[in-house]
């Protein structure tokens, strides 16, 4: 009679012998019953016109969005769980073909514009002279060559941060990433960002617009440019960047300036600003002799009404010494003819009792003594009768 064993070690056992047989499966079928349980495991079959698989996966191991009915390439091992119930648990899964890319790259897309990832007023302006840029490429691709000799052509002198990653296959979504997060931990940082690669396929480019990837362009904390493929290409990460360049090429444009036309730009502004600095001389010089003819004018105008005033005061003075002597004429020769003396001197006298100007005969008694004052001397009486 054989030995009997528990049933958990029969599994175990059978686990063992699929882990050792299949250790990595690739199987490609469609999508069937795809759901998420407590967002962190996901759960669905894959199928094709005879069978289906089980299968199970973490979450955060999906680097695209798929639905039903998507054409998969799954890559995994077998494995029977202690319900008894066979899966097959799924290490990476990658979309097969380019209607599959397509759906996907919809799909993430409208989740993430959703979510305002694209929005214009994200977008930030890129530097006009930067000094240290960041380059995210493949070192060894001619995207990188040719970037590298247009930014010389047009500018040099320039420090450049170069992150080399890869850029296409399974590996390339978590490679950028961790290069883009290398240069925002970075204690000194770069003045813009640029994230390249040469033309490809679809599948060739999906890694631009997987997840991970397009956040990690939008959460650049410096200015970055994505410039991907061709200009007909359009990744997620383009519509995630500052600005999208159309080639590898182009970027260099858009980042570095040309120095022949800066040269120029500043030569003709040199002479603009010349030009401008002549006429407002120019002008001054005019408004300046326009205020030395009026300043002129101020300082002889208060002379020529000083000249003017003296002489009219001078008119009113001698006008009013004549009219004042004309009184004074007039006042002596009315005080001539009141003058008592004048009176005398014409045969007069001037009688006084008790030093009374006597005018009334009856006031005076017999006896008083008077003082008879002529025009030249006086004479004393005495009233010796009064009529």
């Amino acid at each position: 009679m054989n030995q009997s064993i528990s049933v958990s070690a029969f599994l175990d056992i059978l686990n063992e012998t699929l882990g050792f047989a299949y250790p990595e499966v690739v199987v490609q079928g469609e999508i069937s019953g795809y759901k998420v349980n407590q967002g962190k495991w996901a759960f669905f079959d894959v199928k094709d016109d005879k069978g289906t698989l089980p299968c199970f996966m973490p979450v955060w191991s999906l680097k695209v969005p798929v639905e039903d009915g998507m054409t998969v390439r799954i890559s995994g091992s077998p494995k029977v769980r202690e319900t008894g119930k066979f899966s097959f648990t799924v290490r990476s899964l990658d979309l097969a073909g380019e209607g599959e890319l397509k759906r996907a790259f919809e799909l993430l897309k409208a989740k993430l514009e959703k979510e305002g990832l694209f929005q214009t007023a994200r977008k930030r302006p890129l530097p006009k002279f930067p000094q240290r840029i960041g380059v995210v490429t493949s070192v060894g691709s001619a995207a990188y060559e040719d970037f590298m000799k247009i930014t010389g052509q047009r500018w040099g002198g320039l420090d450049m941060v170069v992150a080399d990653v890869v850029v296409q296959g399974p590996q390339a979504p978590d490679s950028v990433v961790a290069a883009l997060n290398h240069f925002n931990q970075l204690a000194d940082p770069l003045d813009v960002v640029v994230l390249i690669r040469g033309g490809g396929s679809l599948e060739d480019l999906a890694a631009f617009s997987a997840e991970p990837v397009a956040r990690a362009v939008a959460a650049s904390r410096t200015p970055i440019v994505v410039g991907v493929g061709h200009e007909v290409d359009t990744s997620l990460a383009d519509l995630a960047a500052d600005v999208r360049a159309a080639t590898p090429t182009d970027a260099a444009r858009l980042v570095v300036p040309d120095r022949g036309e800066v040269r120029g730009n500043v030569e003709h502004l040199t002479q603009a600003a010349g030009l401008r600095l002549e006429r407002r001389l120019a002008s001054l010089n005019h408004q300046l002799d326009r205020a030395h003819v009026n300043l002129i004018r101020f300082v002889e105008r208060p002379q020529q009404v000083i000249a003017r005033a003296e002489q009219q005061i001078s008119q009113r003075y001698l006008t009013s010494l004549a009219l004042s002597k004309q009184r004074v004429v007039a006042l002596e020769r009315l005080l001539a003819g009141l003058d008592p003396r004048a009176t005398l001197g014409r045969g007069y006298a001037i009688v006084r009792s008790s030093g009374k100007v006597l005018r009334d005969a009856a006031s005076a008694r017999v006896g008083d003594a008077l003082v008879i004052q002529l025009a030249k001397g006086n004479l004393g009486a005495r009233v010796d009768e009064s009529r």
